[in-house]
């Protein structure tokens, strides 16, 4: 597994390393041969409450799927500990989704192929319960980055799907935390 640690406004100390070494070393026992590559963010961030200010994110690509997590809190080792028991408990239901589907005759590995696990904070319970209640169709006019960033500012939403005219394909801009802006462009695995 390759691993990549990354601090902004932050310099990454040996001891902060290790730390987070043997934490993603923790998480490869979860998942044995299955995570590619692993990434850890650590920011220190000017917020008005000092209590967020620490903020770790850990994404883990696997075969199947991207796990990604974010925590904040005073102290980066307070942050360090909170987004791996998050990504922890996110692997277990990755895992639990993956063995409850193997029953299927294959159709399952095709579906979970394409899932990408995010990290919302919803009740277990209601996730074993999802349903696509709504299906949505409309007619994508070709436009750039900058186009797709003003629509999605006009209708009001915190994320907006185009055809990339420059790319040719598909792609997401949205809103992030700090007030800039994402752009999703994906790539068939």
């Amino acid at each position: 597994m390759q691993l990549s640690i990354t601090g902004k406004n932050l310099e990454i100390t040996d001891s902060l390393k290790q730390y987070i070494e043997k934490k993603i070393k923790r998480l490869d026992r979860y998942l044995p041969n299955h995570i590619l590559e692993g990434r850890v963010e650590l920011a220190v961030e000017s917020t008005r409450a000092a209590k967020d200010s620490q903020v770790a994110q850990v994404t883990l690509r696997t075969k199947k799927a991207v796990l990604r997590a974010e925590e904040s809190s005073a102290d980066m080792f307070a942050s360090i500990d909170a987004v791996f028991d998050k990504m922890q408990r996110q692997i277990d239901r990755f895992k639990g989704k993956r063995s409850a589907k193997r029953g299927t005759e294959g159709i399952a590995e095709v579906a979970a192929a394409g899932a990408v696990i995010a990290t919302a904070e919803e009740e277990e319970t209601a996730e074993d319960q999802r349903q696509i209640s709504r299906v949505k169709r409309f007619a994508m006019v070709p436009m750039d980055e900058e186009e797709a960033v003003e629509q999605m500012e006009l209708l009001g939403h915190d994320f907006y799907v185009f055809y990339n005219a420059n790319q040719s394909q598909i792609n997401v801009v949205y809103r992030r935390k700090d007030g800039s802006y994402g752009l999703i462009q994906p790539d068939v695995a």
